[in-house]
Parts: structure tokens; sequence; C-alpha cells
């Protein structure tokens, strides 16, 4: 049995799903709600707080593995303490769902909580693996009212390319991680195959809707006013940090993706293709 925190958001949905289908019993843990959870045999949908590990500890019991993704930065959560509660509950495996950030910025405000969770991991006793993601492709869907009304694409930085990368390709290679060998003791930055900018991401997007989209370039203020309103304001400082001054680290377009997964990581395009309806008006 399989534990997923974090079991209904873009990397946790996928993984579920993909455990479920090869056939593994899931108990899918969720701080919230759990509608969002598939509704199938073999998922359990459990709804707990990891700043709580004694209220997470029931769900722990006959985990075999457990994928950790933390809320935020994981400011708030008890990362010892909620790793001894797994290991006391038989759970031998760890995947650890971090940040690209952790590794390139460590003292930061905004990741430094990462960081400390991946030592906490690192010290847990259990196989583990850290998973070091950069930005996500479905960030895009920010951009979902704006080009349905009025079919307009904002976004600050609009020609800094990054690496983007697919959730569901983070959720395959958290997929292998929990449940294959040769990954203990690993550290995998996930990017997506190329660097792409917030212009170049609007025409790609704009192309597979066969009309050209006005692309409007915001200014730090407005985009540091629009990120607060979905995440604490050091998280928000650290993301603008990133995206608008990336390190060369950041700027890499990481193997590890095909390296695990034995095929090409997920392009930008591809996303697009898959998602175009949340973007029809």
């Amino acid at each position: 049995m399989i534990v997923v925190t974090g079991a209904t958001g873009n990397v946790g949905r996928p993984l579920v799903e993909s455990l479920a289908d090869a056939g593994h019993a899931v108990t899918a843990v969720s701080r919230g709600v759990t509608s969002g959870l598939p509704s199938r045999p073999g998922v359990s949908p459990v709804v707990a707080d990891l700043a709580d590990p004694a209220g997470v500890a029931p769900a722990l019991v006959g985990a075999q593995a457990l994928f950790l993704l933390v809320p935020g930065a994981g400011a708030h959560v008890d990362g010892p303490a909620l790793l001894r509660a797994a290991a006391d509950a038989g759970v031998r495996r760890v995947v650890l769902l971090s940040s690209q950030a952790a590794g390139t910025r460590p003292t930061s405000v905004s990741h430094a909580p990462l960081a400390a969770l991946e030592t906490a991991v690192r010290s847990s006793g259990l196989d583990w693996t850290i998973l070091r993601p950069g930005g996500f492709t479905t960030n895009a869907f920010a951009w979902v009212p704006s080009v349905r009304a009025e079919r307009t694409v904002l976004a600050p930085y609009a020609d800094v390319a990054l690496p983007a990368v697919d959730p569901g390709d983070i959720a395959d290679v958290a997929a292998a991680a929990l449940t294959g060998d040769g990954h203990a003791g690993r550290v995998y930055g996930l990017t997506g195959p190329e660097a792409t900018s917030p212009r170049r991401r609007a025409e790609i997007l704009g192309a597979a809707l066969g009309e050209e989209l006005r692309f409007v370039e915001l200014g730090h203020d407005r985009a540091r006013e629009q990120l607060l309103r979905a995440m604490p304001a050091p998280v928000a400082d650290g993301t603008l940090d990133i995206l608008g001054r990336p390190t060369p680290e950041e700027r890499r377009i990481s193997p590890d993706v095909p390296a695990v997964l034995g095929r090409p990581a997920t392009s930008f395009e591809d996303w697009v293709g898959r998602n175009l309806d949340a973007f029809r008006g």
C-alpha cells in the first residue's frame, strides 16, 4: 500500500490514478475535501493535515511507501515528526516532492523550509528519493480567465525562458521511485525538454487555438499582487526572483525525466494540446 499526500493536486491526482492503474492499493490524503479524488476500487480517501503528524499517523498504518507533498513551502510542517510517524507505522520508502529552488536557493526565505525538509528526509532512516521540479506547465491555467474573456495573456518577464515541467511527468517519475528499484538516495531535477518564455508560450497557445493572442507584460508589483492571491508573500517573492532572475541551473534542461521514464519529457506544446478546452471561450 502506498500513501499519497496532496492527492487532489496537479501531481497527486495523476499519481493516484497511475498507481491504482498499476494495481497498487493507495491511501489518498488531502487536507481539504476529497471530492477531487478518483472514486474507484483500491483508492481510499482520507482527510488529514500534515501539520498534525498524530492526525496523519492512522493513514500511514500498513503502508510501505509515502509520497510526501507539503502545502506551500512546508514552513508549518514538522518534517522530522512526520517522518518518525511514517517510520513508526512501517513505511520504508519516502519520495519527497521538493523544488528546484531548494537546491539553487536553499537559504532563501521562500524555499529554506523545503531545504530543511530535504535534510529531514535524508536523515530519516528511510529509503528516500527527492524530486526537484522547476516551474509547472499548469501555471498557464492562470491565463484562462483573460484568454477566454479578452484573448489576452498577462505575465511578467515576457522574454525570460525557463523549461517548465508537466506535472504528469512528475507523477510518472514519482510512481517509478515509489514502486521501482534503483531510486534510493537519488535527487532528480525535473524540467521540460525546452526553455520557453511567457511570450513564446502565449504564441504556442494562440497557434493551438487558431488565433493570435495579445500579450501584455506585467510589471513586478502587479505580478506580485496576483501571486499573493494564491501563496504567502515569501513564496511569491521567491517565485518572482526565479521568473525574473533565474540562475544558470534554473535555466538548465535536466536529463532526469527521460532517464527515469525512458521517453522524452512532455513539451509545453503537447501539454497545451491536452488541455486546450480549458482556454476556449
